[in-house]
């Protein structure tokens, strides 16, 4: 086979699918023929990907070859293992090494030699740390530098060309021992720097002429005698050839083709199940929490996106967790859909339905929200690009590549072990080790401090139900036996607390957090009932009567005397002043309780004066009168123009759903597309190996012509065909059925079902 193209086209079918579901983005869209297919795979950005989804073994065999002289499957068992040869097989099966045939096929396979795709040589400069051969190196030396090099090495100068030199000079250093030795032990130490990569050292003026008679220094030693070879004015570079012989012909340091172990601390599957659970129940109830405040009082969006730094301390001081926390419970909940942005933070109408279904399906909708969003909440309060910081929920936290991470972090957790941060980022590094290090690193760290404060993991091992969500199991079943079922009782004492003995029922817990202030939080739930708590329930429209019936349904002890007291004396109070706008008034059916307004010193600020024995006047607003007057120990409410009761607590707002597309990061192919891929590569290939009859595009009468098409349904023939223009082509079509003036028919020149007017075909012709 003589090129890469070739060897493509002679793969099989299943040899096909094999690699564009390896590769998908071959096939984003799908190329005209094999040739379009061999082409795109050989693109600097085809290769980048695919060596980025390598795996430091792959890498390692990809790398070997590259620097073995004579690569094949022996050479490269010998040079890392019998592991390698199942490694090539893998490499050859995603295009990244072709020529050769299967390990497994023949024994002569084993010899033959190996070669990489075009593009990969380019993609790595320095494979296994090493530099380019000393004839690549000495291409770019002068040729008067080469005469001297060749005369000091005692070889031949008569060659005419600076080629035939630098193969000369290449040839002499291939066997470096004698050469090191008479350079010195200093200069040898200074290769061995070099030996294990990089390859490059920086020394200035590195081009000075210098010859072993001048030679002083051990640089210039070894300059002296192309050891090491000047590539610029300050840089030189060690031969691929010496590096080997230092190494002692061993490609790396350490065994390249096996994984780092599974280490950390033993856990226990059930204790860590019920610690990951319980972190999964205390996630459903933040998300809640916090949804419900920004519900009643949600924050402003910020003009530049994002929420603003004191929303996101107020929202940590509500949740009572660290601000990194709060900003995760935010971007969580927005990733999910039951929050949007429009002038401000609002839960969706996504988020009533939510709260209908049950604490796991809950939950796992949340998991697969976090799995799958590009968006990053570790980057809130970090510095971007301009050196500007970044905001919770805004745009610049979106990283592509952050959902593929965070599958990977869970998968590198071994089972049944907790490990540390470095033995993940390790076995990481294995994996992928073209995609670590920097912002790479760091989503790892918050993928794993994310995960068990979600309730994937627990004292930092993976609960038994995280492994079936990445697969798209369905694991509500088994995390509904784990997490507490909810209760709709809470348990009412005398000192006006409320104890919940466990999560509550939603519509119970809404109505508690309107009427009562939670005091602590753990396994039970405890609430307070204070006057300003029950003041905002009345104020958000519930009546005495109201919150006497919901706390007798939903208590298992009687509502003890005390509570009832308090509820009813703050309902007495609750509207007996009324305040509307005169600028403002203040209303009230007993007089006693004006003059007891009047009497007060601090109510001077309020500027009152008295319309009526029952009325009082304002220059302040309605808003600013009802704040004093709250401030004072009063209860009144707003009046609205008819003398209705208005609400001055609102206690709902939500905003529409918004559309979100599907996140693509690491797009996969199924089989069924692949084979269809496939499919129309055969087509495009065969369609562009058949070459159009000489000559004009075919003419038939047009009755004979209809004809002679029905007659031809199943079998294969050639077309004349005007386009728009009127300009005539010809194609070769199978065609299906003509009716209505139209011919069906399977164009193979472009490898697609297509509609042929009747009236625009000039003729037909057999294939």
């Amino acid at each position: 086979m003589d090129s890469y193209g070739d060897w493509l086209r002679g793969r099989t079918d299943e040899e096909l699918r094999a690699l564009v579901s390896a590769r998908p983005e071959l096939i984003s869209p799908v190329p005209a023929d094999l040739g379009g297919l061999a082409a795109r795979a050989v693109t600097p950005a085809a290769v980048a990907r695919a060596l980025d989804r390598l795996s430091r073994a792959e890498l390692a065999v990809l790398e070997t070859i590259l620097v073995l002289p004579s690569p094949s499957i022996t050479a490269v068992r010998k040079a890392l293992g019998p592991a390698a040869a199942e490694v090539v097989d893998g490499l050859r099966a995603i295009g990244l090494v072709w020529k050769g045939e299967p390990f497994s096929a023949s024994r002569r396979a084993s010899r033959e030699k190996l070669q990489v795709a075009p593009g990969v040589r380019q993609a790595l400069p320095s494979p296994a740390g090493l530099g380019p051969t000393a004839r690549d190196a000495l291409g770019a030396v002068p040729r008067d530098r080469l005469i001297t090099l060749a005369e000091d090495l005692g070889l031949s100068t008569s060659f005419a060309s600076a080629t035939g030199l630098s193969e000369a000079i290449a040839e002499r250093i291939a066997e470096p021992a004698d050469l090191i030795e008479d350079a010195g032990p200093e200069a040898r130490a200074a290769l061995e720097q070099l030996a294990w990569g990089p390859p490059t050292g920086r020394i200035d003026n590195a081009r000075r002429p210098v010859d072993l008679a001048t030679a002083g220094s051990p640089i210039e030693r070894l300059l002296a005698r192309a050891l090491l070879v000047a590539t610029d004015d300050r840089t030189v570079t060690l031969p691929r050839e010496v590096a080997l012989h230092l190494r002692r012909d061993v490609v790396f340091r350490d065994d390249p083709l096996t994984p780092p172990p599974a280490t950390g601390t033993e856990r226990g599957l059930a204790l860590t199940d019920q610690i990951a659970s319980g972190q999964a129940f205390t996630a459903l109830r933040l998300v809640e929490e916090l949804l419900e405040r920004w519900g009643v009082d949600p924050p402003p969006v910020l003009r530049s996106g994002g929420l603003a730094v004191r929303d996101l301390k107020a929202a940590a001081t509500l949740l009572d967790v660290s601000e990194a926390d709060a900003a995760f419970v935010a971007e969580l909940a927005y990733a999910a859909g039951l929050l949007a942005k429009e002038s401000d933070w609002i839960p969706t109408r996504s988020y009533d339905l939510w709260l209908l279904r049950d604490a796991a399906e809950r939950w796992t909708e949340l998991a697969n929200a976090w799995l799958e969003t590009d968006r990053v909440p570790g980057l809130a309060g970090a510095r971007d690009d301009r050196d500007k910081t970044v905001n919770a929920l805004a745009d610049e936290s979106v990283r592509t590549t952050a959902p593929w991470i965070r599958r990977e972090v869970l998968n590198a957790l071994p089972e049944g072990l907790a490990p540390t941060e470095r033995a993940v980022l390790d076995r990481l590094a294995w994996r992928h080790p073209r995609r670590t290090g920097g912002l790479h690193d760091r989503i790892v760290s918050w993928t794993l401090r994310e995960a068990a404060f979600l309730g994937l993991t627990g004292f930092g091992a993976r609960a038994s139900y995280t492994g079936p969500l990445l697969e798209g199991a369905d694991i509500r079943p088994d995390l509904a036996r784990l997490l507490p079922d909810p209760v709709d009782h809470v348990l009412l004492q005398a000192d006006l607390t409320a104890v919940a003995p466990g999560p509550l029922v939603p519509e119970l817990a809404r109505e508690l957090a309107l009427s009562a202030d939670v005091e602590s939080k753990g396994g039970a739930t405890v609430y307070r009932f204070t006057p300003e708590s029950l003041r905002r329930a009345l104020d958000a429209g519930r009546t005495v009567s109201e919150l006497i019936d919901l706390l007798t349904r939903h208590s298992a002890t009687p509502i003890p005397q005390p509570l009832s007291y308090m509820i009813e004396d703050v309902g007495k109070k609750h509207g007996r002043l009324r305040v509307g706008t005169a600028l403002a008034y203040v209303r009230c059916d007993d007089p006693a309780v004006l003059d007891e307004i009047f009497a007060d010193r601090r109510a001077a600020a309020l500027r009152l004066y008295r319309l009526a024995p029952t009325v009082l006047a304002s220059r302040l607003s309605r808003q600013e009168l009802l704040e004093s007057l709250r401030s004072l120990g009063f209860a009144p409410v707003a009046e609205s123009t008819e003398g209705g009761l208005v609400v001055t607590r609102t206690d709902v707002q939500r905003a529409e759903p918004q559309a979100r597309q599907p996140h693509d990061h690491e797009h996969t192919v199924d089989a069924g597309i692949a084979a269809a891929a496939v499919r129309a590569l055969r087509a495009g290939e065969e369609a562009a190996g058949i070459g159009a009859p000489l000559g004009d595009p075919p003419r038939t009468p047009a009755l004979a012509m209809i004809e002679e098409l029905r007659a031809a349904i199943g079998t294969r023939l050639w077309i004349g065909y005007l386009d728009q223009q009127g300009q005539a082509s010809s194609r070769i079509i199978e065609p299906v059925r003509v009716d209505g003036g139209f011919l069906t028919a399977y164009d193979q020149t472009r490898a697609s079902v297509q509609r042929f007017a009747l009236h625009r075909i000039t003729g037909v012709r057999k294939a």
